[in-house]
């Protein structure tokens, strides 16, 4: 079964005239009880922030953030002694686990863009951690997130992975699924059709009960597919 999110359903959050946020589950001021979550994912946020603005100091605790930024640059710091700059292309990982507190500023002229993910961990109370790096482009899959960090992944608190997908124009390819796992794809860049629905740019479908994905794409396509219990 697929179920399509596509992306002028999302919530929408906007703060001062510098944040437009997108907000695929429930978030903020944004609520929809068909929308809380999907398995583990608690937040996908499509952000864009404006010149020399961005989120001050503020608490988590028992979340895996993931952020991957598409356009700009994040200046990062936090309560673990980390400061450092995310570039664009990059992704960033921290376990909130027993508290952080931490910045994500834009310090450049440019508006920046970027992916705010949480995922519910299945350890609560751990250590925290941070990383940050970025991942050879190429034709396919690159594993992103995984429990025991296999091929230079991140790790995560989680039962899970995380794939990005890159597809040059005029692509097709089948993807074999588990049909006792869940799945969410969301579209990065690029228009692709997925099981002969159509999606575009920001556009999202939440899979199950699938043993398989039948991709096609038009133009250049980047897509993320979390998997799932």
């Amino acid at each position: 079964m697929l179920a399509v999110r596509y992306a002028h359903e999302r919530g929408k959050g906007e703060i001062g005239g510098w944040l437009e946020s997108y907000h695929s589950f429930s978030f903020a001021d944004y609520y929809d009880p068909k929308h809380i979550h999907f398995s583990h994912l608690r937040v996908i946020n499509e952000d864009f922030i404006g010149a020399k603005q961005g989120f001050g100091i503020h608490p988590h605790r028992d979340m895996e953030i993931l952020t991957y930024v598409l356009q700009g640059r994040v200046a990062h710091q936090d309560s673990m002694g980390n400061r450092t700059q995310v570039q664009a292309g990059e992704f960033q990982i921290m376990s909130a686990g027993s508290g952080i507190f931490h910045s994500e500023i834009n310090p450049a002229d440019e508006v920046l863009h970027l992916y705010q993910i949480w995922i519910m961990p299945n350890e609560k109370g751990i250590p925290p951690r941070y990383s940050q790096g970025a991942f050879a482009d190429q034709v396919g899959k690159t594993l992103i997130l995984s429990p025991n960090a296999e091929n230079g992944s991140f790790k995560v608190y989680q039962n899970m992975k995380l794939w990005r997908y890159q597809y040059p124009q005029s692509h097709h390819e089948k993807q074999l699924l588990d049909p006792n796992r869940r799945y969410y794809l969301q579209i990065v860049k690029g228009d692709l059709t997925v099981n002969g629905v159509e999606l575009t740019a920001s556009d999202a479908v939440m899979i199950s009960h699938e043993s398989e994905l039948d991709f096609a794409t038009k133009g250049d396509c980047e897509f993320l597919l979390f998997d799932l219990v």
